[in-house]
């Protein structure tokens, strides 16, 4: 394949994964995890504060690589922040994913990387991730740059792609702390890889002096990059020893999983076969071309492609084994299985000599892909908060905006509109996404049990979860009007509106 022709059809590839990315935005309601993400965030964006917590939340690069987007978009404030600003962030390094591809054609070929550009651009776990305010994508582009830069110095050892290599693992360790994983997984790889494949004094060796320094210079890049984020830039410090006091957190949390326990083989049923209420996805075309990736690598001795084979066995390995599982976290391995099967539709094309046989596969294939495209349609611009939906996790339901309008309906009514009193009384399940919600209000207080400061005759609105609306409902019932929303699925949100709020709203729309 020429560059003009590979060039033509990779910015193909690239314009249908934007265009499946990029539009309607705000259609899904926020995620309690994007909600928090975009509460800290505000919080750096009004008053240049952040401080990394090293209990409850990933690395900073989220937060801080958020800012030049508001700054773009003229959104100074928490308040004048909306869903599809923040969502642009994982869409540009959603798209950037799909570019990053061409890092590897050099390694892979050119067929190899359209095809894993078109795998890339239209499965549905990407696509899905590419719109959600969380961590996962830039993780999933970090690890590919690193991988990208690691091959090719080792190809061609050398300051620049070994200082690359540094940086971008300091932004994988400043974006998730699974990081960890993707080394220990990667360094697995290349020392299976050189086992396999027998590695003889045929490649030329760097002297150990030189291969030192390009480590020392890899090592000091990772560090001052990570050091950069997690200590603020240097005005938090401390930020730097909690990043590594996070992680016994973290290995606690991953192995008393909870709500979030889930077999080992919870990732490849996402990917294979999925099915609930009459729906059915599944990504089975990647996972069977990256099996042929594999057999071509093994034939071929490809050296990354062995490489890649090793790192995407072992990280879905250890993933699936860790009890705790969330469906985004199967991005990093299945970064490494959609090269994969980019090579193994390219090795497809390679060994099938005959015309009579290319055709019917190709058109097997083109079925494949656009059902591929249909899903990820489906799954981001009508099942994107259904549960029936497997990339949608805990996801806040559609009945929960209303309740957001019905707040904004009753304080255009009152006096004090923005700084109309609310009082939620929730667990902190229940509590969020509503400090994301209510973020233009500057009068709301926020409980979790009913010991609630001034009691709750002062409030005109009081928000209440199902088990604390159960004890306050009796002395609030002669008061207070009530309505009920969900939050998500099973979860219950009450919303008490104070009779002389309630009087004025039902003769306004009456």
């Amino acid at each position: 394949m020429n560059k003009t022709a590979f060039g033509g059809l990779f910015l193909i590839v690239l314009c249908g994964g934007v265009l499946l990315r990029a539009p309607g935005l705000r259609l899904r309601p926020m995620h309690h995890d994007e909600a928090n993400q975009a509460v800290k965030f505000g919080l750096l964006l009004e008053k240049g504060e952040y401080r990394y917590d090293p209990a409850d939340h990933h690395g900073p690069t989220l937060t801080y690589l958020t800012l030049p987007i508001a700054w773009a978009t003229a959104k100074p404030t928490l308040a004048s922040l909306d869903e599809a600003t923040l969502r642009l962030l994982p869409v540009l390094f959603g798209v950037g994913v799909i570019l990053l591809l061409l890092l590897f054609a050099r390694c892979l070929g050119r067929p190899a990387v359209l095809f894993a550009g078109l795998c890339a651009a239209l499965s549905p776990a990407f696509v899905y991730y590419s719109r959600f305010y969380i961590q996962e994508m830039m993780f999933v582009f970090f690890c590919l740059v690193f991988i990208g830069s690691l091959w090719r110095y080792l190809e061609q050892p050398g300051p620049g792609w070994a200082i690359a290599s540094g940086i971008f693992a300091g932004l994988m360790f400043a974006t998730k702390e699974t990081s960890l994983i993707i080394f220990a997984a990667g360094a697995g790889a290349l020392v299976l890889s050189r086992i396999v494949q027998k590695k003889t004094n045929a490649e030329p060796a760097e002297p150990a002096t030189v291969r030192s320094a390009h480590l020392i210079l890899a090592l000091a890049a990772a560090v001052v990059m990570a050091a950069l984020f997690f200590s603020s830039f240097f005005v938090n410090p401390k930020g730097i020893v909690d990043s590594l006091l996070a992680f016994p957190s973290y290995f606690a949390k991953g192995g008393t999983a909870g709500f979030h326990l889930h077999p080992w083989w919870y990732y490849l049923g996402l990917l294979t076969y999925a099915r609930s209420g009459g729906l059915v996805w599944s990504e089975a075309l990647v996972l069977a071309l990256a099996c042929l990736g594999i057999l071509s690598a093994a034939l071929k001795r490809n050296r990354f492609a062995v490489f890649l084979s090793f790192y995407a066995i072992l990280t879905l390995a250890v993933f699936s084994l860790i009890p705790y599982k969330t469906p985004w976290n199967l991005l990093p391995f299945y970064a490494g299985i959609i090269l994969l099967a980019g090579i193994g539709a390219a090795f497809i094309f390679e060994r099938v000599q005959k015309k009579y046989l290319k055709v019917p596969i190709g058109l097997l294939l083109v079925l494949g892909f656009t059902h591929l495209g249909w899903q990820s349609y489906q799954a981001n611009f009508r099942y994107h908060s259904d549960p029936r939906n497997p990339y949608v996790y805990a996801q806040t339901s559609m009945d929960y905006p209303k309740l957001v309008r019905r707040v904004d309906e009753l304080a255009a009514l009152h006096p004090d509109r923005e700084r109309l009193l609310i009082k939620v009384v929730c667990g902190l399940y229940e509590t969020w996404p509503l400090p994301w919600s209510l973020r233009r209000y500057e009068r709301v207080g926020y409980w979790t049990d009913t010991n609630v400061a001034g009691g709750f005759e002062d409030a005109p609105i009081v928000i209440a979860s199902q088990d604390i609306a159960e004890k306050i409902g009796p002395l609030l019932k002669d008061k207070f009007q009530a309505e009920f929303y969900g939050l998500r699925p099973d979860v219950l949100l009450t919303l008490f509106i104070r009779n002389d709020l309630w009087e004025k709203f039902i003769k306004l729309k009456y």
